[in-house]
């Protein structure tokens, strides 16, 4: 499952960054969409939603989030179904808010559990995706208030990770809708 999940992950980075990645996603989503009803952890189903999303098949995207939303609502003692209603399900409706272009409810979204979504598993790095992800809505968004998010966040990554070639293509994208001037 972890393959399956770094593939998620790295094409979502991939499409972030604007890099056409053609097809690939619907070979992906031939692995995943057997899972989209499972909700054994949420750090997978946040990708497998990447996936279907990336597929355009929204059917499985309905179906995941409709189930982990049943989930959540009898949660037992199921940690990962307590999670879902407070960190789970904000994320992965920020992905389907950032993939219908909306970026300003992404961020909405994302903000309250900018620090919770460790909660759901995965190491830093692994997490990380979702810290671009909040950077990449933020920077699309109308609001200037949150340009202004997207800006402090750039300057909080640059701090933590310098000269990271990633954070500098981020900035420079930033410079040129002129968020850091």
């Amino acid at each position: 499952m972890l393959d399956v999940v770094d593939s998620c992950s790295m094409l979502y980075r991939l499409q972030m960054e604007g890099v056409s990645v053609g097809e690939r996603w619907k070979d992906v989503l031939s692995v995943t969409q057997k899972h989209s009803q499972d909700h054994v952890l949420l750090f997978n189903d946040v990708h497998f939603l990447m996936a279907s999303l990336g597929a355009r098949d929204s059917r499985t995207t309905e179906e995941l989030l409709t189930t982990l939303q049943d989930a959540s609502e009898s949660p037992g003692e199921n940690c990962q179904h307590l999670l879902a209603r407070d960190v789970g399900l904000p994320l992965c409706q920020a992905l389907v808010e950032a993939e219908n272009g909306n970026p300003d409810r992404a961020v909405e979204l994302l903000l309250p559990i900018r620090y919770r979504v460790v909660q759901i598993g995965g190491s830093n790095a692994q997490r990380d995706v979702f810290n671009q992800l909040l950077i990449h809505v933020a920077l699309n968004c109308t609001s200037s208030t949150y340009k202004n998010v997207a800006r402090s966040l750039l300057m909080e990554r640059d701090a933590l990770k310098p000269n990271s070639p990633l954070t500098e293509r981020l900035i420079r994208k930033a410079a040129s809708v002129h968020l850091l001037q």
